[in-house]
């Protein structure tokens, strides 16, 4: 891992050069390039290490990664990051820096495929380099598309004359097909990760590989399903046939031989049984894996003593040590990304059962009972809220995932790895896929993915009986388990678009915790419904409060962090503008509808 980390860091300031006007960079290659690198296979080695720069991590070449965490969803009350894009206000911009980048990464990439092509050696001493080329160059394609839908495919390193620069867009259909197509190449030249030693520990590997081309499937059947073309560019066309079905067992299969790898495995240290008292944080730091596992640095950075080494959950990840640390206020931003009352409520109770239906639920009376008897991902991810006051105008509840919590670490110096998929991201594709491509999946499919995360968790399995006699629905409980598995990884917008369900979802009002009526007594009023002191300060809620109907028998009332009025979702928002720069420079780019 050290080796990657310090390579990456020297080769990618030889790799990227600086974004030129256009978006396909026409910067003229570094005569430093061409004279060091391509002349013998290491060479290729160490540029294609540089390429790892463009993983998204705490230092992110996409924006900033708080971009990346969920911001503004209805999961979440923080609208400094993504406002735009949750409140469905998006605007038409001259440029962009994701454009810029994506583009200036793909002539990174080609930049390799170009030299490969006239290496005098055995093209089987650069396998590894190129699979890694191959792999992101799909990586970044699949980014552009989740963002824009179709764009123009670049696959040579372009000058002054090459008339791609006046070339239209390629419609989703050929963009996918392009991204499938490098996967498979990655997959084939890539080593497996058993194959891979402990100082290159990072590095993608075939597993990896086959895990993102699984993501790309499940993403682009389930898109088709529920959207159709619905979002295309005028003129782009529709896919040559229906693979719905084929991109689903393809993604099951894919599943299958990552999650019959045994280089990976889920990081569950909890101890063994049900915590005695859940109010005593000390207590409930034995049943915390799901915290842990995303702040490790070292084995003080954690109550059960495991560093980095252990970690095999980790499927693609971008490193970070102490001579490469973050250089973000990680900590001290996460707390601020305050969780919704929605997120909240999604969290089973450990038997199994919605907050709604479930007799283990204790209600919203008393302050920080409703994280009793509850899946043990509530408490990892938001933290206990026994002592919270409802006088600053948030949620009331706050963010722990990736937060460092039990050891004081200098502003910026934090330096834990960030994951970009985990193998709870398979097990959960798994699932959906089998699902949505059968309707129905067996019960010995599900305790093969997504009762191992309940396991760690603390919750009773999900059963095709449990579903039936509890009138729950299946594909709702799937969507849930990735919903909160998932929560700040940056996948809740394209779940929501690629389900048709982002309008639904994201234009009603976001809602923090339950401070009651005179109906409903809790902490925060009293029994005529009046605001207790020091407790809650209703003048500081703009949006005043709303009626929501949570986990009691009657909908109760909560506080407003941004009211619906302020919200305007729609179809157009699925996707981003381009560039207007871009289509100025290049009157073949047709814009996205509604922009």
């Amino acid at each position: 891992m050290k080796k990657l980390i310090y390579i990456a860091a020297c080769a990618g300031a030889v790799a990227f050069s600086s974004c030129a006007d256009n978006f396909l960079d026409l910067e003229p290659l570094d005569a430093k390039t061409d004279l060091v690198y391509f002349q013998r296979a290491e060479q290729f080695n160490e540029y294609a290490l540089g390429l790892y720069n463009q993983l998204i991590g705490w230092q992110c070449r996409y924006d900033g990664i708080f971009d990346h965490m969920d911001c503004a969803s209805d999961l979440s009350t923080y609208f400094s990051n993504n406002n735009d894009v949750g409140t469905g206000t998006i605007q038409v911009a001259a440029n962009s820096g994701w454009w810029d980048n994506c583009y200036g990464n793909i002539r990174a990439t080609n930049m390799l495929f170009q030299k490969a092509a006239a290496y005098p050696g055995s093209q089987q001493d650069i396998e590894q380099p190129l699979g890694e080329g191959y792999f992101f160059r799909a990586y970044t394609y699949f980014y552009l598309l989740q963002h824009f839908g179709g764009v123009p495919i670049v696959t040579a390193v372009l000058d002054v004359d090459s008339p791609e620069l006046y070339g239209s867009r390629s419609s989703r259909y050929d963009v996918v097909e392009f991204i499938l197509s490098d996967l498979d190449k990655a997959i084939e030249y890539l080593p497996n990760e058993a194959s891979i030693p402990s100082s290159d520990k990072g590095r993608i590997s075939k597993g990896g590989a086959k895990a993102f081309k699984a993501r790309v499937l499940l993403y682009e059947a389930t898109w088709r399903k529920y959207n159709g073309t619905s979002t295309d560019f005028q003129g782009s066309g529709g896919p040559a046939s229906d693979q719905v079905n084929d991109f689903l067992d393809e993604a099951v299969s894919l599943c299958e031989d990552v999650m019959g790898d045994s280089s990976y495995s889920l990081w569950n240290f909890n101890a063994s049984g049900e915590p005695a008292d859940e109010a005593d944080a000390a207590e409930m730091e034995n049943y915390m894996s799901s915290r842990y596992l995303f702040n490790i640095e070292d084995e003080s950075s954690n109550p059960f003593g495991k560093g980095k080494d252990t970690n095999h959950e980790f499927v693609i990840y971008s490193t970070y040590d102490t001579q490469r640390i973050a250089g973000q206020e990680i900590t001290q931003t996460i707390w601020k990304l305050t969780a919704s009352r929605k997120l909240v409520d999604m969290f089973l109770c450990r038997d199994g059962l919605p907050v709604e239906k479930s007799p283990l639920f204790k209600g919203y009376e008393h302050r920080g009972e409703e994280f009793d008897n509850r899946d043990y991902r509530l408490a990892s991810y938001i933290g206990r809220t026994d002592n919270v006051a409802l006088t600053g105008g948030n949620s009331g509840y706050t963010s722990y995932k990736f937060a460092i919590t039990s050891r004081t670490v200098a502003n910026k110096d934090e330096h834990h790895n960030y994951p970009v998929l985990r193998l709870a991201e398979v097990y959960l594709i798994y699932a959906e896929a089998l699902f949505e491509r059968n309707g129905r999946i067996e019960d010995g499919q599900l305790d093969r993915s997504i009762n191992l995360l309940r396991d760690r968790g603390g919750v009773a399995h999900l059963s095709n009986a449990f579903v039936q006699s509890n009138g729950l629905d299946m594909l709702t409980e799937i969507r849930r388990e990735r919903t909160i598995e998932l929560y700040m990884e940056g996948f809740r917008y394209d779940d929501l678009k690629r389900w048709g369900q982002m309008e639904a979802e994201l234009n009603e009002s976001r809602c923090g915790m339950v401070v009651g009526d005179a109906d409903f007594k809790t902490d925060f009023v009293d029994y005529d419904g009046n605001a207790i002191a020091n407790l809650y300060s209703p003048n500081n809620y703009v949006w005043g409060t709303e009626k929501v109907q949570a986990g009691e028998d009657v909908p109760v009332t909560c506080v407003v962090c941004l009211g619906s009025s302020e919200i305007s979702v729609d179809k157009t928002d699925y996707l981003w503008p381009l560039p207007s720069r871009q289509i100025e420079m290049n009157p073949n780019l047709v814009q996205n509808p509604g922009y």
